[in-house]
């Protein structure tokens, strides 16, 4: 029962409202505020009066604009980078090797045996075009050739410059094959250099009617700028090609070698694959990891496309990782390795020496990218120092744990490795690669379901890789759709290196390895193919960089609270005070809204029925004809009508009196509709006077 008195008292609070009108309410702030301007504002004169107005007004104003610059640096949630320095027993990171040739050549030479012949070829016919000989015995496979050939363009007429297939015998102005639509020049750069006479190339496919005039054939002195290009074609004999010229010929040769491989390669299995590169037990001659001896078998081996079979020393994946007990040479890593070196692929692998790279345990290696080589025919000393980064996730920084929130398929998923950023790279390039090419790229893992890229299958593959390699628009889709990682370790390498071994000793150690290795007593092994390495911690001090919020919910609270009491002299507490004030304004504001709707109704109601309704006392009269006569029927009288009308209105002014009267006053009676007419009960000219009490109707002294 208290509860529901409290609530009803609290209903009539409601309807009834604060009490104030707007003008004494304003006056009961600037009153009672603990702000100090708005009690001048009322206290002082008119000319202080308004000196305070307008001094509370700007200070008001220059609060709010320092809240809104405070709420918008909070909101920008920028971060604080702190480095601190550590001291504690380390996991020793994985090691990763690899041969900087991929295959063996005496195992893939089979496979590259015409490629080799047509480079050959070529570069014969480049370098000593008057000393170049068409018979070649057995004929050259121009059909590989043709699927991504190389060309010369001459740049002798820079307005017009000529394309020169080298395997042809007439030429083809590039400016009419351009604007014929047959081709467009990517990377144009100059170059020279004297050449001897050699003969003209015939028109490159699709290119009719655009043929210059043949060079002499003996122009000995006749200096030619020129480039080496590799011409890529949508479809073989397709007039939709582009050129990829360099400055160097070098570096087209090996460009053009490393797609025709590629495509070859692509098609050999995996299995044949890992057979064809170096072997673990031929590789890793030694092995010493602290005070323990180490062998080929502490080595987990994956397969890599740019390196063929690479080799990982403390990956975590099967055993725990090794911790490093001391730092210094003595406590790290000590590796020799042989690369033979005499049997690289000669067109493929340019750079001659071992692969390398430090990175954490289960996170899949990227050597093209973060590697290192170690020269052979060295010792090289590799000082670790390591860096540990954590950054803030969301909202200050756009970085992932995992990888599960990356919008990105994970190809590197395969091999059980944690996120990185390269991984998701390399997927995201791969996947744009299966979806407008139709292939996958054979550096890359590939999604279900989808074959790699070659010429026969696939003929304009090199094309359409060379086209999104250069996209600045698919690069950028990729950078945006991957995330950093939010915590991750970096190691900072001091690489040092000293000739291995020495020409005193050289002798006894090459016997030793040799022997080791071949069970031979003859030295199987030199300098050339020989690297030592030596991975380890150079201290024990590791640094931490850590982000941290720069401005969190405390500080913007006491900056809110700083500016409003220097500007205001206010607290919070004023704030609450300027709170009420705005309720009980919408208070004020809803009572009026519904009083003045329920005025508003009145007034549409009185307007549809003017004349006051019927009383009871009326209804219960009996019924009388339309035009005012009794319902005996008799004769009408003239004027009538006119006085039961005048009979009606005295009933209801009297009606009206006795409800303005009080309580005491009987309710009326329900009416029924407004338009019935009064019947006649008096004489003409005596019009009776009516009195409701209760149900019963009473005329003069009669009770009816």
């Amino acid at each position: 029962m208290r509860l529901k008195k409290y609530l009803v008292r609290a209903l009539h609070r409601l309807q009834k409202g604060p009490g104030y009108t707007y003008k004494e309410l304003l006056v009961w702030y600037c009153d009672n505020t603990n702000t100090h301007g708005p009690k001048r504002i009322i206290k002082e004169g008119p000319k202080k009066k308004f000196i305070w107005f307008f001094l509370t007004l700007l200070f008001a104003s220059l609060v709010f604009w320092q809240w809104g610059i405070l709420i918008n640096t909070y909101l920008s949630y920028n971060v604080t980078s702190s480095l601190s320095i550590g001291f504690k027993t380390m996991k020793f990171p994985a090691v990763t090797v690899c041969n900087a040739n991929p295959f063996k050549y005496s195992e893939v030479k089979p496979l590259l045996k015409e490629l080799d012949r047509l480079i050959e070829a070529a570069l014969e016919r480049i370098l000593q075009p008057g000393n170049s000989s068409d018979n070649v015995s057995p004929p050259l496979d121009l059909e590989l050739w043709n699927q991504i050939p190389l060309v010369l363009i001459d740049e002798h007429d820079k307005d017009n410059p000529v394309i020169l297939d080298i395997f042809e015998s007439n030429q083809t102005a590039v400016g009419n094959e351009t604007a014929m639509g047959y081709g467009t020049m990517e990377n144009y750069t100059m170059g020279s250099k004297t050449t001897e006479s050699y003969s003209t190339a015939a028109p490159a496919p699709g290119a009719e009617n655009s043929t210059a005039p043949a060079a002499p054939a003996n122009s000995t002195t006749e200096e030619k700028k020129y480039k080496l290009a590799v011409k890529l074609c949508s479809q073989q004999g397709s007039g939709n090609c582009t050129y990829r010229n360099f400055s160097s010929a070098a570096q087209a040769v090996s460009e053009w070698y490393v797609l025709q491989s590629t495509s070859i390669l692509s098609k050999v299995p995996l299995h044949d694959r890992i057979r064809m590169g170096y072997q673990a037990e031929d590789m890793i001659l030694a092995c010493l990891y602290g005070a323990e001896p180490c062998n080929y078998k502490n080595f987990t081996q994956i397969y890599h496309p740019d390196h063929g079979n690479c080799y990982i020393f403390n990956w975590g994946m099967d055993e725990e990782a090794l911790n490093s007990s001391n730092p210094g040479a003595e406590f790290g890593l000590k590796l020799i390795l042989d690369i033979s070196q005499q049997d690289y692929i000669p067109y493929l692998s340019s750079a001659a020496g071992a692969r390398l790279m430090l990175h954490q345990q289960k996170s899949f290696p990227f050597l093209k990218d973060q590697g290192i080589y170690a020269m052979a025919g060295t010792e090289t000393s590799i000082g670790v120092l390591v860096d540990e980064l954590e950054r803030m996730g969301y909202p200050y920084s756009d970085c992932t744990v995992n990888g599960s929130d990356v919008p990105v398929q994970n190809l590197y998923s395969q091999y059980n490795t944690s996120y990185s950023i390269q991984a998701c790279l390399r997927s995201c390039f791969q996947n744009h690669m299966v979806e407008i090419c139709g292939c996958g790229h054979y550096m890359f893992p590939l999604p279900e379901g989808v074959n790699y890229c070659n010429n026969e299958d696939f003929p304009g593959w090199a094309y359409c890789y060379s086209s999104l390699r250069s996209s600045i628009k698919q690069r950028q889709i990729c950078i945006d759709s991957c995330k950093e990682t939010c915590n991750d370790t970096q190691y900072k390498m001091t690489i040092s290196m000293a000739d291995w071994p020495s020409e005193a000793s050289e002798d006894w150690i090459f016997h030793i390895l040799s022997y080791e290795r071949d069970m031979s007593t003859n030295v199987t092994l030199d300098r050339n193919g020989i690297i030592k390495l030596n991975i380890y911690f150079q201290e024990y001090n590791y640094r931490t960089i850590s982000e941290s919020a720069a401005t969190t919910i405390v500080w913007l609270l006491s900056s809110l609270g700083g500016q409003f009491g220097f500007w205001m002299g206010g607290s919070v507490l004023c704030l609450i005070e300027f709170g009420e004030i705005i309720i009980d304004s919408l208070w004020i504001t809803v009572i009026h809204l519904i009083s003045w709707a329920k005025g508003l109704k009145q007034r549409r109601a009185r307007a549809r029925y003017p004349d006051a309704p019927p009383t009871g006392a009326e209804l219960a009269l009996p019924g009388r004809a339309p035009d005012g006569g009794g319902a005996g029927g008799g004769s009408h009288q003239p004027g009538l009508p006119a006085r039961a009308r005048a009979s009606g209105a005295s009933s209801r002014a009297s009606s009206r009196a006795s409800r303005a009267r009080g309580p005491g006053t009987a309710p009326r009676a329900r009416h029924a509709t407004p338009q019935l007419r009064l019947p006649a009960r008096a004489a003409p000219g005596h019009a009776e006077p009516r009195q409701r009490h209760g149900h019963r109707v009473t005329t003069g002294s009669c009770l009816c």
